[in-house]
C-alpha cells in the first residue's frame, strides 16, 4: 500500500460576484451572486515511501491547497485520502507525530525569541528526550551552517538563516513524511545550494518521504526523480522527470564553434533550424529533434567545428511551454 493515497481530492470554493461602482455594492445587499471556484479538482495519485517528489505549477494551480488538505489544514470538498493509514483531516495524534509542514512564506518560529527557544519549544511539545533534542538540533545545525545562530533572535536572521532554522523545527521529531512548500524562495543561490544538499542527504539517510513544491527548477532537477504537473487544479503529468523531455520537447539546442572565424556563409543556417544566437565563430540553433541528426551532419561536413554540442531545451522552457499551452 502507498503511503500516500490520493483518489479524486477535490477542494471547491464558494465565491461573491460583485458587481461594480455604487450601485453593484447595493445590490449586493438584496441579491447576491455566486460562483463555484475548484482550486483543486479531481487530483488522485501515490506516493512510495521514501520517494522525492516534485509537486508542479503555475500560481493558483492547486499546489499548496493540496498539501494543505494533506496535512489536514483543510477538507476537501469530495474524495479521499490516506498518508501513513490515516486521514489527515481527522486530525489524529498519532497522524501529527509523523508529518510535518514547512511552507516557505509561513513563520512557525517566534519573532522576537533566538531560535533555540522556539527549537526547545517544539521540543516539550513533541515530548523529545533532552539527549535527543540536542543531537538531533546539534546535527542538522552543523549540516545547514547555522549552529552560530541559534543564540539569535529570528527577526534579526537573514532571510536564509530563518529558512534553515524553519528547517530543523520541522525535522525535529523526525517525520516520516515532510510536504515542503517553496522551501527555497527569495534565498540566495548559496543558501539555495546548502538546502537541497541537506535535503537530498536527509531523504537518502532518513527514507523519508518527500513532497516538494517549488518555482526553481534547480531546486526538481537536483531532488526529484518524480513529477506531478497541476494546473487549473488537476493532474495532467505524473512520471519521471526525464518523460517531460521526450513528451513535451519537441527541439534540441545545437551549439557550433568554428576553427576560426570564418563565418557560417557556406551553410544557410536559418534554413536548419531557429537561430538563437550567431557570431563569426558561434552558433547555437534550435532544431527539430526529428531534423538533429540530418541538420548535425550538414554541419559537421560543410564547417570547419573545432567544438560541437547537442543540448535538450532547459526544463524550464519546457514546463512554461506546457503551461502557455494549456
Amino acid at each position: 500500500m502507498a503511503l500516500i493515497d490520493v483518489q479524486g481530492l477535490t477542494r471547491s470554493f464558494r465565491t461573491y460576484k460583485k458587481a461594480p461602482g455604487f450601485s453593484g455594492a447595493l445590490k449586493g445587499l438584496f441579491h447576491r451572486e455566486y460562483e463555484t471556484v475548484f482550486a483543486v479538482k479531481d487530483v488522485s495519485f501515490q506516493v512510495e515511501e521514501g520517494e522525492f517528489v516534485g509537486f508542479l505549477g503555475p500560481n493558483g494551480a492547486g499546489k499548496t491547497t493540496t498539501l494543505k488538505m494533506l496535512a489536514g489544514l483543510l477538507y476537501p470538498t469530495s474524495g479521499a485520502a490516506s498518508v501513513l493509514g490515516y486521514v489527515p483531516w481527522e486530525r489524529a495524534d498519532g497522524y501529527r507525530r509523523q508529518f510535518a509542514l514547512l511552507l516557505g512564506q509561513k513563520n512557525q518560529l517566534w519573532w522576537d525569541l533566538p531560535a533555540r527557544d522556539s527549537l526547545e519549544l517544539n521540543g516539550r511539545i513533541y515530548g523529545l528526550a533532552p539527549e535527543a533534542y540536542r543531537r538531533t538540533v546539534d546535527e542538522m545545525s552543523e549540516l545547514l551552517g547555522v549552529r552560530d545562530k541559534l543564540s539569535t533572535a529570528v527577526r534579526e536572521l537573514s532571510l536564509g538563516e530563518r529558512m534553515k532554522c524553519e528547517l530543523i523545527a520541522a525535522l525535529l521529531h523526525q517525520p516520516k513524511v515532510l510536504f515542503l512548500d517553496e522551501p527555497t524562495i527569495g534565498l540566495d543561490v548559496v543558501s539555495q545550494k546548502v538546502v537541497r544538499e541537506f535535503l537530498r542527504e536527509y531523504n537518502r539517510r532518513r527514507k523519508t518521504t518527500i513532497l516538494l513544491t517549488s518555482h526553481y527548477m534547480a531546486d526538481i532537477q537536483e531532488l526529484c526523480d518524480r513529477v506531478i504537473i497541476i494546473d487549473r487544479g488537476t493532474v495532467f503529468f505524473d512520471g519521471r522527470l526525464a518523460e517531460i523531455l521526450d513528451r513535451f520537447a519537441g527541439f534540441k539546442i545545437i551549439t557550433v564553434t568554428l576553427e576560426q572565424a570564418s563565418g557560417f556563409a557556406s551553410v544557410p543556417l536559418a534554413e536548419l533550424g531557429e537561430v538563437l544566437e550567431q557570431s563569426s565563430a558561434l552558433a547555437r540553433l534550435k532544431v527539430p529533434r526529428e531534423s538533429v541528426i540530418a541538420t548535425c551532419k550538414v554541419l559537421l561536413d560543410r564547417l570547419p567545428v573545432k567544438d560541437f554540442a547537442v543540448e535538450e531545451v532547459p526544463i524550464e522552457d519546457i514546463i512554461r511551454q506546457v503551461f502557455e499551452r494549456r
